[in-house]
């Protein structure tokens, strides 16, 4: 047994960056507490079985494995999200998609459809903002799917539903006023895909082709097909790759199209509205 403030001092995680956000976290999930315990009571007595999770989750940590891998969830926008090891980790840089689409369309009924739904993150903080909206998630992973629908019932967002379908392929015939997606846009060869906590995350869900653009040509192909007139597509894509989207959506018949910063300075989500 030993106390908090002594097992936060031994819990170094030199490779990482928070390493003392990291070692909170891990010890208060091993403890049952919430991190405002660890410092309203920094002397208390760890119990022996809490010290030896703690022990495992440090080891976990320290190989490179996601903290939100580890304790199977991630918080995003307002919502606490079951994560899991076969989809991406919700990232605060896609707020930024949440932000733009709350701007965009009126809190009135609208259909909204987001691609690649991973954990159900977008989609879900879309609809826990906008109960008049009816928003689709679909992901080609089944069990991205499943755990999606378990974050949808946890949450009780009756307005979302969560379907298997490969980009637009289970849609036939549906349109939406909005179509949103953070799709796969790493190239293959880039050196990023082999350091830090990518390399836990999958790689379907990271690299797309040679330049990282081939899930988001496919999708702004196809996207016309399935928006009512007038109707938004918005997508995330690299830092580097906002000139490359943008024409792809003027080639495809997009008008208002245009690219949004995130904090860092960056133009990480492209926009264009279909002709009405």
């Amino acid at each position: 047994m030993t106390i908090i403030a002594s097992l936060l001092r031994a819990a170094e995680l030199p490779d990482s960056p928070t390493a003392r956000l990291d070692a909170e976290l891990l010890l208060a999930a091993a403890l049952g507490k919430s991190r405002s315990f660890l410092h309203t009571w920094p002397e208390r007595i760890v119990p022996s079985e809490a010290a030896l999770t703690f022990a495992e989750y440090l080891q976990r940590r320290r190989s490179g494995e996601p903290v939100a891998y580890i304790l199977g969830q991630q918080g995003f926008w307002k919502l606490d999200l079951e994560v899991a090891p076969h989809t991406l980790i919700p990232r605060p840089d896609t707020e930024l998609l949440v932000e733009a689409a709350l701007e965009l369309l009126p809190a009135t009924p609208a259909r909204v459809l987001d691609l690649g739904t991973g954990s159900g993150a977008i989609a879900l903080a879309l609809a826990s903002e906008r109960p008049a909206w009816k928003v689709t998630a679909v992901d080609r992973v089944l069990e991205a799917v499943a755990l999606a629908e378990r974050n949808r019932q946890r949450l009780h967002l009756n307005n979302a539903v969560v379907l298997s379908s490969h980009w637009f392929s289970a849609l036939e015939g549906q349109r939406f006023h909005l179509i949103i997606s953070n799709p796969p846009y790493i190239a293959a060869a880039d050196p990023h895909l082999v350091e830090g906590d990518v390399r836990f995350e999958p790689a379907s869900a990271l690299v797309a082709g040679e330049d990282g653009l081939d899930d988001l040509r496919l999708i702004v192909t196809q996207a016309p097909g399935h928006l009512e007139a007038g109707g938004w597509l918005m997508l995330e894509h690299g830092y580097d790759q906002a000139e490359a989207v943008r024409d792809l959506l003027l080639t495809h018949g997009f008008e208002e199209v245009h690219s949004r910063t995130d904090l860092g300075g960056h133009q990480r989500i492209s926009l264009g509205r279909l002709p009405c």
